[in-house]
């Protein structure tokens, strides 16, 4: 099956100011679209996989796939997953989820602890990758980082939100300045 650059449910420049129109076109018209062909390359090869990016994520270890395949899919294919949730997460028509807002002060202390701990694995993330909010195996809310286009899939975890902190993401707008972006970015998150 082959899988279409996901289209956004809002404008390029419905994050203004906050995130610009000219970053998320870029970030959605040629990153999100190299990340979808090429992932789309790999799994032309083999047609028998049938499962959805998400589900061939999740048993990635068991994928029947030439090894350089696999890491293609891996990268790609992370790339692919990891910025379709990302859009979904900033998408101003989101309405607020006041059982996730409930989990979250029970597990962390309070919406504000979780903010700290999510922007202080954004902050820290060395280099290119990803923070996230996933429930792990055990159904517990866990904040953590990734590098490169690492999913959380593939330690058997449901990603819920996800913070982009690759420079592509930022880096027109902020600069080297990813601690203003990571503030800023809280304030589309629509979920929350």
């Amino acid at each position: 099956m082959k899988y279409e650059l996901p289209k956004l449910n809002y404008g390029y420049d419905a994050l203004e100011p906050y995130i610009d129109a000219k970053t998320m076109e870029i970030h959605h018209t040629k990153h999100h679209q190299a990340y979808t062909d090429k992932m789309n390359g790999v799994l032309e090869k083999y047609p028998e996989l049938t499962q959805s990016p998400e589900e061939l994520m999740a048993m990635f270890d068991s994928l029947k796939m030439d090894e350089a395949d696999k890491k293609v899919f891996k990268n790609h294919g992370g790339g692919y997953i990891n910025h379709k949730l990302f859009w979904q997460n900033m998408d101003p028509a989101n309405q607020k989820d006041q059982q996730l807002v409930d989990d979250l002060a029970a597990a962390f202390g309070s919406l504000e602890t979780f903010k700290e701990k999510f922007t202080a694995a954004a902050v820290g993330q060395f280099g290119s990758g990803w923070a996230w909010l996933v429930r792990n195996k055990e159904g517990e809310l866990e904040v953590y980082g990734t590098s490169n286009q690492d999913s959380p899939l593939l330690k058997g975890h449901a990603p819920i939100l996800c913070l982009d902190v690759w420079e592509h993401a930022y880096y027109l707008k902020y600069q080297n300045k990813r601690p203003e972006y990571i503030e800023n970015w809280w304030k589309v998150v629509k979920m929350i």
